[in-house]
């Protein structure tokens, strides 16, 4: 899509610090990092949410994010890292991107970056699980 940044870092027009490249998939570091070496991978493909990533992507996506979350570790002697993605809400770039962010003991990243929350009982908590059971019972 010619006004999506990421097709635009794919396609080498817009410049990137690349980390990775595939035939399927691209990394490269995130200009506001949480951490030096915070890595987001896309597919070359314009895909804008996990959802829509056709099924031919997935092992080389996940492949990708697998050795991204290793190379923080050979390569820049993280002790873990910390991999997510957003869907549509908190997604800055409506493109789909996997952060790849190297972590260590103690570097004052505390839990997930958005509030918890805790389900009013027992049966509210079984009702969510029922509802998510009954959509992927549906997928075809």
């Amino acid at each position: 899509m010619a006004d999506c940044l990421f097709c635009g870092i794919v396609a080498g027009d817009i410049e990137a610090d690349l980390v990775l490249e595939t035939e399927h998939v691209v990394g490269f570091l995130d200009l506001r990092p949480v951490f030096k070496g915070h890595t987001l991978l896309v597919p070359r493909a314009h895909v804008v949410t996990l959802p829509d990533l056709p099924a031919a992507l997935r092992d080389p996506f996940l492949e990708g994010g697998q050795r991204l979350a290793a190379a923080m570790l050979t390569g820049l002697g993280a002790q873990g890292s910390f991999v997510a993605m957003n869907n549509t809400v908190s997604q800055s770039v409506a493109h789909l991107h996997l952060h790849v962010v190297p972590r260590t003991k103690g570097d004052g990243l505390r839990g997930f970056f958005w509030p918890r929350t805790k389900y009013a009982d027992a049966d509210e908590q079984a009702g969510y699980a029922a509802r998510l059971r009954a959509a992927l019972d549906g997928e075809d």
